[in-house]
């Protein structure tokens, strides 16, 4: 059983949204419980890590595009319970906003993303895109906010 599963305490992690002109940076997840879905890069804090730090670090390993991360715009919990309801697993997850520092630099996916783009407000907003409504609805108020 692996440490993410059946957790005595909620784990904290970050996504970043990062921001570049009239684009976002996605990545597509290549692992369960998200896999297929494009969503915010993003992962566990790791202990004596700040949430910034945090951000960044993913970012980089999912994106390889460096980051400036600043201030918390949304929070959530990520809760799965098995068939017997016992908690599967538990995330409190807080998103920051973030800059690239280089953002004419080529996104590179790593980690356990098998893609990262930059997408439109249009794009974000296709009917066929796999994105969670949540993720969807945050990207539209903060690209609508400029």
């Amino acid at each position: 059983m692996s440490e993410k599963s059946y957790p005595d305490a909620p784990r904290v992690a970050v996504g970043a949204v990062v921001l570049f002109e009239d684009k976002v940076a996605l990545v597509l997840r290549g692992q369960a419980p998200s896999k297929g879905m494009w969503a915010v890069p993003g992962g566990r804090v790791e202990l004596g890590e700040t949430l910034q730090a945090a951000a960044e670090r993913e970012v980089l390993e999912e994106t390889g595009l460096r980051v400036q991360a600043g201030e918390v715009v949304f929070t959530f919990d990520a809760i799965e319970r098995d068939p017997d309801g016992r908690v599967k697993y538990h995330y409190v997850i807080l998103d920051l906003l973030a800059t690239p520092l280089d953002p004419r630099a080529p996104l590179r996916p790593g980690d356990d993303a098998d893609d990262a783009r930059w997408f439109s407000r249009t794009q974000i907003n296709q009917p066929d895109l796999p994105i969670s409504a949540t993720t969807r609805n945050l990207l539209n108020r903060l690209m609508a906010a400029g």
